[in-house]
């Protein structure tokens, strides 16, 4: 039998700006007491056709365009309790993010972070990016801290000024080398660019290559963005450069000057599934790949992400993975393996898994379900379900967990790719999952 009572941390608490501060020993994300009860003694186990007549009517919501499978299963004992083809493979849109979040965490390990370096050769120093695109502009109180460029340019220039002799005029190049391939999926559509989905791939970015705070809008060379502002913030501490940066890999030989790094891997997860941000997803199946030691690119990750499912236990029959993130319309993932992936994360035998539930939005309160679960019957399910969204044109997907009437806790998956608009299937996927909370 799974154990479900301690599965579950700390809510992520997200932060758009933050500064990292001095060099610290990486912990995990903090953890707190379970949000969820200890299963009752004689909580009754829900049958099938409990389930059945609890999901009949929102099945049947012309919101999917007659077509919506998925899956249900007892946490506890694994009994499937639903089952409408839940091995086939549909786009899986952003609940991709939960296979990425179970890959990071068990390849990557949780208190893992990713850096961004100052290296210099001679008089040239080298900006090198491996992907923390946390990275902030400017420094600002935040949950977990994040590293800020400011505070690698001050690093930079105090090291510099240690330095024996001391440097003549220097140059600066950045270096993103630790990614490659093309900044474009197989099945990203132009428009994820131009609406802000996403900036275009880069392992160095600052905001996420925002154009301004609070806006969508992303540049078109987030490394370029990057350097500008380093230079900058160099300038600022007494370091001129060369006014305009090359780019150019870091020497082997070349001397480490500088760095900051990220928040945990477990902080990233929970702050990627919570908003379900694009751009970190991307970064941490790079990550996974770089340590799988396949290609740094979108055929690496998606080899390395299978395989990491695999490792742990995943059947991965169906799953067919071209990027990260699941902005792809070529993703195919069948429901029963995104039940599978969470009722996985749920095993005390795998605690560095738990970061992943506890990075699921709460129905009507946080991250990208804030806004739903606000109206009956659906509002049932709010406070009481956690679940990943996932949302493209005429894909609409949740996957998350509820605990029904009984204290049982349900985990649940279901799918479109039919989806008349979001404005209905939305809410008619979280009626499916409030419906759960009452059998």
């Amino acid at each position: 039998m799974l154990a479900v009572a301690a599965a579950v941390g700390s809510l992520f608490i997200v932060s758009s700006h933050g500064n990292r501060g001095a060099a610290t020993q990486p912990t995990p994300a903090p953890t707190r007491a379970s949000v969820l009860a200890a299963l009752p003694a004689n909580a009754a186990e829900p049958t099938q056709d409990d389930v059945r007549r609890a999901l009949a009517a929102s099945l049947s919501s012309p919101a999917f365009g007659g077509h919506v499978i998925g899956e249900v299963v007892d946490a506890a004992t694994g009994a499937v309790l639903f089952d409408r083809s839940a091995d086939l493979a549909l786009p899986p849109a952003s609940t991709a993010k939960l296979l990425t979040s179970m890959a990071a965490l068990s390849v990557l390990g949780p208190t893992a972070t990713l850096t961004t370096d100052v290296t210099r050769a001679g008089n040239t120093l080298y900006l090198v990016g491996h992907g923390d695109l946390t990275l902030r502009a400017h420094a600002r109180p935040s949950y977990p801290a994040t590293a800020d460029i400011g505070t690698l340019a001050r690093r930079t220039a105090a090291a510099l000024a240690a330095a024996t002799p001391p440097p003549g005029q220097l140059k600066l190049c950045v270096d993103t080398t630790a990614w490659s391939g093309p900044a474009r999926a197989p099945g990203w559509s132009v428009s994820y660019f131009n609406d802000g989905d996403i900036a275009p791939l880069s392992p160095l970015e600052v905001d996420e290559g925002v154009v301004r705070p609070g806006q969508n809008a992303r540049v078109p060379d987030p490394a370029a963005q990057a350097a500008g502002i380093f230079a900058a913030d160099l300038a600022s501490a007494g370091v001129k450069v060369a006014p305009q940066p090359c780019r150019a890999a870091s020497p082997v030989a070349a001397q480490h000057v500088a760095s900051v790094s990220s928040p945990p891997v477990s902080a990233l997860v929970q702050r990627m599934l919570t908003v379900s941000d694009n751009d970190l997803a991307e970064a941490l199946g790079r990550a996974v790949a770089a340590k799988a030691g396949t290609s740094h690119d979108f055929a690496g990750e998606a080899a390395a992400v299978t395989k990491a499912l695999a490792r742990n236990g995943i059947p991965t029959s169906g799953v067919h993975l071209v990027d990260a993130s699941g902005l792809s319309r070529l993703d195919r993932v069948p429901p029963q393996v995104l039940v599978d992936v969470l009722r996985a994360a749920m095993s005390p035998a795998e605690p560095q898994l738990s970061a992943l539930l506890a990075g699921l939005p709460v129905a009507g309160f946080t991250g990208t379900l804030a806004d739903r679960f606000r109206r009956a019957p659906a509002s049932a399910g709010a406070g009481i379900a956690r679940a990943k969204t996932g949302t493209l044109v005429g894909v609409n997907t949740l996957a998350g967990y509820v605990s029904d009437a009984s204290g049982r806790l349900l985990v649940f998956a279901f799918m479109t790719d039919r989806a008349v608009s979001p404005d209905t299937a939305e809410p008619a996927l979280d009626r499916l999952a409030a419906g759960l909370a009452g059998v």
